[in-house]
């Protein structure tokens, strides 16, 4: 996916680690490719194979590298990782059985989409066996922007966050992705009073998705709940009246879960 890496170098005011810099770019390199040798990884990232090959044999070492007839790849020790991550996260083993329920609902993907460092996360995806949107994955970051989670996040963000996230060079992936900022802007005031977003063929073509926000105690945007298909460019977006009242009642119960969680939290 065509998503430029949003820890750069130039970001980090001198406070960095370059040695770790240049794993990470390597590891963002073999994800990309699923397997590389160290030649290709060289010549792609501009360095030489030496530190190539010095680099994915600590990685190796370490168990996060795999080498095979075919060269390096990422091991599954960042699955490891990951859904460690992942069920530390009261959100998600909040959302885990209503996301089932909205997904056997509509016959359609349901989705909890997270933000982190700028972009949104999915971290948990529920389909039908029939349902065939399984393009992207959980743990996929996409451009908050261009979807319908992600809309629903900046509309409950604080300003200037989203500020931040819209003042850069906002990539476009269709021709019907909104880049222009005040169309942006108007769209995001719409969805806050509606408290529902729509994604119609702005990140990927042919897919069309609904979203509703959780927001916290505060009513800042924690995540949000998608409803998401494949479908053809004369297709309508989802705003299908059931739909949407399914998609909005199970992110009320999700939300209203977590602030009961969170102030037990806080007692």
């Amino acid at each position: 996916m065509d998503i430029p890496d949003d820890h750069r170098v130039t970001n980090l005011d001198g406070a960095q680690a370059k040695t770790t810099i240049t794993s990470f770019r390597i590891i963002r390199a073999l994800n990309a490719h699923g397997n590389a040798g160290v030649s290709e990884l060289a010549e792609e990232l501009e360095m030489a194979k030496g530190t190539i090959h010095k680099h994915l044999t600590t990685l190796r070492e370490l168990g996060f590298v795999v080498k095979d007839e075919q060269g390096y790849r990422l091991s599954v020790s960042f699955l490891e990782l990951g859904v460690a991550v992942r069920a530390r996260m009261p959100i998600y083993d909040i959302s885990h059985e209503p996301l089932q329920k909205l997904a056997e609902a509509t016959g359609k993907v349901a989705s909890l989409v997270i933000k982190e460092h700028g972009y949104g996360v999915y971290i948990s995806r529920v389909t039908e066996e029939s349902t065939s949107d399984i393009e992207i994955q959980e743990g996929e970051r996409i451009p908050l922007h261009a979807t319908a989670s992600g809309k629903a996040i900046l509309a409950y963000t604080p300003e200037e966050y989203r500020d931040q996230i819209l003042e850069q060079n906002l990539q476009r992936f269709t021709k019907d992705t909104v880049t222009n900022r005040d169309d942006l802007y108007d769209e995001l005031q719409r969805v806050y009073n509606n408290r529902i977003a729509h994604e119609h063929n702005e990140f990927r073509s042919n897919r069309v998705a609904t979203a509703a926000p959780i927001t916290d105690l505060n009513g800042d945007a924690v995540a949000a709940v998608t409803v998401s298909k494949f479908a053809e460019e004369s297709d309508e977006k989802m705003t299908n009246p059931d739909v949407t009242s399914l998609l909005s009642s199970t992110a009320d119960f999700v939300q209203n879960r977590y602030h009961i969680r969170s102030n037990e939290e806080n007692l």
